[in-house]
């Protein structure tokens, strides 16, 4: 049966209103349809007595993380690469894409959901209930304390916890990590949401530009230089990449467009990528099909069918994919 062409053009029209609308709710947007992350009400604190409040707790501190989200991965990276599983625990939260929040296999400090804890906490009402979450558990006595949910300021203060198996931000390339990470928050980091959440063409191309920009800019100078973006050492600003581009093939090509160009076009980037794959404790950090079925499950606004693509079913599987030689044409 031929659909008649003005109700494919009203049911055009209807879609569009409502998917605008449920983009309010996941992706807020300016006027030009660019995505705008939203500010968290625990972010900016000094890091020093911040630190302090978070190693003198009566309890350890819990680290809470979802397998599927890159921010909670970065903290999990340096908790894994600094060795902190004596310090700090590490609990897990699981997706709940029908009611579009974070819940815990087992109900903790009374809680089934993250939104659930994070009021418990004290925090506003209004305020999302985001991973990685630090969180002093309190006690009988005395309420949990919400220490920081920002990933970019808890790898700082993981790396810096007493104890510490390695320091991810050495003094002498302080500079070096800070030029590194901020160029690549708001251009990777962020700018593969940027294109996956762009409400009209020129917010998506102006995002995919940016964005392929600065994989070029990292490819011109892990050739020059290396193993890692600062020089010899392992920091704060691979750390801060990896989870972005460990994605890229399960998540960010097919689902939010980011797709110009395959990650293996960029030889030193794929190399860079296998390199720190193999570290100690990083594999089992990754976990393929969680970030596939959460992305393609939950984000229905971008994927109405949430049909979930193969791919690799577990780490194993990833790190022979991510560690392929690149294609002769394209080796360096």
């Amino acid at each position: 049966m031929t659909i008649p062409p003005q109700l494919v053009a009203t049911a055009r029209c209807l879609w569009w209103w409502q998917w605008q609308r449920l983009m309010d709710g996941l992706a807020p947007a300016d006027a030009e349809g660019n995505y705008q992350r939203r500010p968290s009400q625990f972010a900016g604190r000094p890091l020093e007595p911040l630190l302090q409040q978070c190693t003198t707790t009566v309890q350890r501190p819990l680290l809470i993380i979802g397998r599927s989200c890159p921010w909670a991965h970065r903290t999990r990276l340096v908790h894994q690469l600094c060795g902190l599983a004596d310090a700090v625990n590490l609990v897990l939260v699981e997706p709940d894409p029908q009611a579009g929040r974070w819940v815990f296999p087992a109900p903790l400090l009374g809680c089934r959901s993250l939104q659930e804890l994070y009021r418990l906490a004290g925090a506003n009402p209004q305020q999302r209930a985001t991973v990685p979450l630090l969180l002093d558990p309190g006690s009988e006595s005395r309420s949990p304390v919400i220490l920081s949910n920002e990933s970019a300021e808890l790898v700082q203060l993981l790396n810096r916890w007493p104890g510490s198996a390695m320091d991810l931000e050495p003094e002498p390339l302080l500079e070096a990590i800070d030029q590194w990470s901020q160029q690549l928050q708001h251009s990777l980091n962020d700018g593969v949401y940027r294109c996956g959440f762009a409400r009209s063409q020129t917010a998506y191309d102006r995002a995919e530009a940016a964005l392929f920009a600065a994989l070029e800019a990292l490819e011109e100078s892990l050739s020059g230089q290396g193993p890692w973006l600062c020089g010899a050492q392992l920091t704060l600003a691979d750390v801060r990449l990896f989870p972005t581009l460990i994605r890229w093939e399960q998540v960010y090509a097919p689902l939010f467009g980011c797709s110009r160009q395959p990650l293996w076009c960029l030889p030193a980037l794929w190399q860079w990528r296998a390199r720190f794959l193999a570290l100690p404790g990083v594999l089992e950090t990754c976990d393929p099909l969680a970030w596939r079925t959460d992305y393609f499950g939950a984000l229905f606004p971008l994927r109405p069918s949430a049909l979930v693509p193969a791919g690799p079913m577990d780490g194993a599987a990833l790190q022979q994919l991510v560690q392929r030689p690149v294609p002769s044409t394209m080796e360096t």
